[in-house]
């Protein structure tokens, strides 16, 4: 897979791509000792805290009651929310050491856990379910076929895309609804770059633009058409993305 421009724009920061994809809820827990599991959920809190949200009878939890804390990896995967032909955009290692919550910090966790994913198995924290708590050694961050490494006070300080919450539903909604939208968003692509046999899909949004999928007889590459500004929250996607559609429509056939 290739990646490739519309032309040139600024992209965003590691730290801030990495805080993204860990909102995404596909995730598997590897402790060590243990065999690989999926938690029932998880969450970096505003204050840049990894938690992650087990059955209390489970072996995570049954093992941590035992040895106070051990070395895990956090595995997140962020995958396209469109049927393409390979959905996965990138991966997330949170590395370190994972420690039950005390029962005095349990509510205060469980309402910062809420305010970023308010996951339903909180209900049951202290009960059914027990808080663990990640505290980072390394944060590493795959995409576009490289790796990058984050150091955990900058992954802490970050803040996810302020588009991630309406990606998916936005990008549903084009590649359902809207072929002519983006056929618009395909013509901005440079000259050559899209093939007669090729297939152009929404593959990603972020406060810097539409990220396309081209799906080749023989491979695939990504390209980006973007803003004419990065956006701040999700009530700017409509006007910005009418602005391109206005661009594409006054070129010349």
């Amino acid at each position: 897979m290739t990646t490739s421009a519309a032309r040139p724009g600024v992209l965003a920061e590691p730290a801030e791509r990495a805080r993204t994809v860990a909102c995404r809820l596909a995730a598997a827990l590897c402790v060590r000792g243990l065999s690989p599991s999926r938690p029932l959920a998880h969450a970096t809190t505003r204050s840049g805290q990894v938690l992650v949200l087990v059955p209390a009878e489970g072996e995570v939890a049954t093992a941590l009651a035992a040895e106070d804390d051990r070395s895990t990896v956090l595995l997140v995967s962020d995958r396209a929310p469109v049927a393409l032909r390979d959905r996965l955009r990138a991966q997330l290692w949170l590395s370190g050491w994972l420690t039950p919550v005390r029962p005095a910090g349990e509510r205060a966790a469980a309402l910062a856990f809420a305010d970023v994913h308010p996951a339903g198995d909180l209900l049951g924290v202290g009960r059914e379910t027990r808080l663990l708590r990640l505290d980072l050694a390394e944060v590493v961050l795959r995409e576009n076929g490289s790796c990058a490494e984050i150091a955990p006070p900058d992954y802490a300080a970050a803040r996810p895309d302020p588009l991630s919450g309406v990606e998916a539903a936005m990008l549903r909604h084009l590649d359902e609804d809207h072929p002519d939208v983006l056929a618009l968003l395909r013509s901005l692509l440079p000259a050559g770059l899209v093939g007669p046999r090729d297939v152009v899909r929404p593959l990603g949004l972020d406060r810097y633009g539409y990220r396309l999928r081209i799906e080749r007889p023989t491979g695939t590459a990504d390209v980006r058409v973007p803003f004419p500004h990065p956006l701040t929250c999700p009530g700017q996607v409509h006007a910005a993305t009418r602005q391109l559609l206005g661009t594409a429509r006054a070129r010349p056939c």
